[in-house]
Formats: C-alpha cells, sequence, structure tokens
C-alpha cells in the first residue's frame, strides 16, 4: 500500500482551464480517509499553491518551487530550503538583460516580472476570475537589477526564462549552461496554456526553462519529508506530467504521468493514465491507493 501521494498540480491535478475536475477531488478525499498522505508538489511559489492544498483539504505538507522548499501548512513555516543565491539571480538577470530575454524571478510570496507575457500574463489571466485569495501575486518591477539588489529576503525559489523563438531560446541557454552550481531545467517541447476570456480561448505558447539551486527538484525534496513521516521510498506514488516531475516519477515506488504528457515522459514513467481534462490524477488514486 502507498503511504504517501505527490501530485504536480499544472497539467496534472489542474485541468487547461486550471480548475480541479469533481473527480479529482473526491479520490483525494478518499485517499486521504484512508490515511494516506498527500502532498502537492509544484514549481509554483507556497503561496500559489495553499489554496489549492486547501480546496481539496491536503492541509499539511507541500512542496514548492520545484523542490526548493517543503512548507508546512499546520505551522505556517518553511520546514526544509534550497533556495538559489542572490548572486545566481543577478548573475542570470545580467545574461537575460544583456540578450533581451523575457524572464520572472519567484520568491515565497511574489511573482517577480518587468512585463505581463508568457506564464506571467496567464496567471494574471487567472487571478482575473479567482477569488482574492487564490489570485498569485504578481509584481511588475521596472528596473529588476536594482530591486533584486536591494531586497532584503534570501528566498528566491527559481527564475524561468521564456521565448517564443526556438533559435533565439537554445542561445540563451548555452549561455546559461557556464554558470556554476545551478539546475537548468531541460525542457524539449514548447508549453501551451490557454486563457479564456469569455467564450473565446487563447493560446499561448513559449518555450521555456526554470532554474534553480544546484541540487533541487521534488524527488530531493520528497525524500526529506518521507524521513519526517518514516516513510520508505517504495511506499510513494507520484503523479505528474512534466520535465520537472522526471525524479520523482523515476525514483518513487510507482511513478505515473498523464496522457497530456510529453513523450519522453510517458516513456521513463511505470504507468500512463488520463489526461489532465479527464481525471487522470483521480484514475490514478482510485486504482492505486
Amino acid at each position: 500500500m502507498y503511504k504517501l501521494i505527490a501530485i504536480d498540480v499544472d497539467g496534472t491535478l489542474l485541468n487547461c482551464y486550471g480548475e480541479v475536475t469533481q473527480k479529482n477531488k473526491e479520490a483525494v478525499s478518499k485517499a486521504l480517509a484512508k490515511g494516506i498522505e498527500i502532498v502537492l508538489a509544484s514549481g509554483r511559489m507556497p503561496r500559489a499553491i495553499i489554496p489549492i492544498a486547501n480546496e481539496i483539504n491536503v492541509n499539511k505538507y507541500i512542496i514548492s518551487g520545484n523542490g526548493a522548499t517543503i512548507y508546512n501548512v499546520e505551522k505556517d513555516e518553511i520546514v526544509y530550503d534550497n533556495y538559489i543565491s542572490k548572486k545566481k539571480i543577478l548573475e542570470i538577470i545580467d545574461i537575460c538583460e544583456k540578450n533581451s530575454m523575457y524572464y520572472n524571478v519567484y520568491t515565497n510570496n511574489v511573482v517577480l516580472a518587468k512585463s505581463l507575457n508568457y506564464n506571467v500574463l496567464y496567471y494574471h489571466n487567472e487571478n482575473r476570475k479567482n477569488p482574492e485569495d487564490r489570485k498569485i501575486k504578481i509584481n511588475i518591477i521596472n528596473d529588476m537589477y536594482e530591486y533584486i539588489k536591494k531586497y532584503e529576503g534570501n528566498d528566491f525559489l527559481k527564475i524561468t526564462i521564456c521565448d517564443n523563438d526556438e533559435a533565439i531560446f537554445k542561445g540563451i541557454m548555452n549561455k546559461l549552461k557556464k554558470i556554476k552550481n545551478i539546475d537548468i531545467l531541460e525542457v524539449a517541447h514548447m508549453s501551451r496554456k490557454i486563457i479564456k476570456h469569455g467564450s473565446e480561448e487563447f493560446e499561448i505558447s513559449y518555450f521555456y526553462t526554470e532554474i534553480t539551486n544546484e541540487n533541487v527538484n521534488k524527488w530531493v525534496a520528497i525524500k526529506e519529508l518521507i524521513k519526517k513521516l518514516e516513510i520508505k521510498e517504495e511506499e510513494v506514488m507520484a503523479i505528474g506530467d512534466n520535465i520537472n516531475d522526471k525524479e520523482m516519477i523515476l525514483n518513487s515506488g510507482l511513478g505515473i504521468v498523464t496522457g497530456n504528457s510529453s513523450p519522453y515522459m510517458k516513456k521513463i514513467a511505470k504507468e500512463v493514465v488520463s489526461s489532465n481534462d479527464e481525471s487522470g490524477v483521480a484514475e490514478a488514486i482510485n486504482k492505486h491507493a
């Protein structure tokens, strides 16, 4: 029996409209009733995961920033962190600015961006329809380098870099790979998100990467958490869809991906279930929990 189920949020638990389906809610509820720990493991900041966790009554632990932190929901505190340093953030920003690349910086509480574009535009659109407690805080910063230099905190989860031109994007990736002691997410496909205005739908497509401190991934965070909970690695089931779920899919007792995942993720997973729009999470939980 699996004692802990780690679930990715975007593209896995949430459908393409950013909603948790009723089937997924019911499946999570049944697993919780059996005493199974449910942990949301996301690239989002804690502030952007907590409302979703509350919606499905997952009120113990969440993993944010692709594994940069473990947040104790009950105690409202970070119990594990592996933040990227301000020095590295500034080094990456300098490269992006010199090459006119779009980027945004994630802290525990806010997304820092120079404009509403790509992933930040999607979050902004979601904010327009979400209640106040589900809004993702976005700060538009004119001079990001100077702002980060003066920033008093050290809670940098990650920096995301986006562009819609593949050749330009690959060029910046080659420059970023020269920076030491960071982890760069190797995403081979375009991200596609749907924005809905009334009855109309618009797609946002872009190439992207996410940069974290060295040795940050969801599986490392899960291992830290299961030490606390005295759960074995083989007693963990992980459900995801994207390359930032790779390590937890490969190393957990049972790694499952949803049907909307990339061919690579489907290849490395032990099982493929229905897509995020077809409540694949519920299918996985009902079958194995």
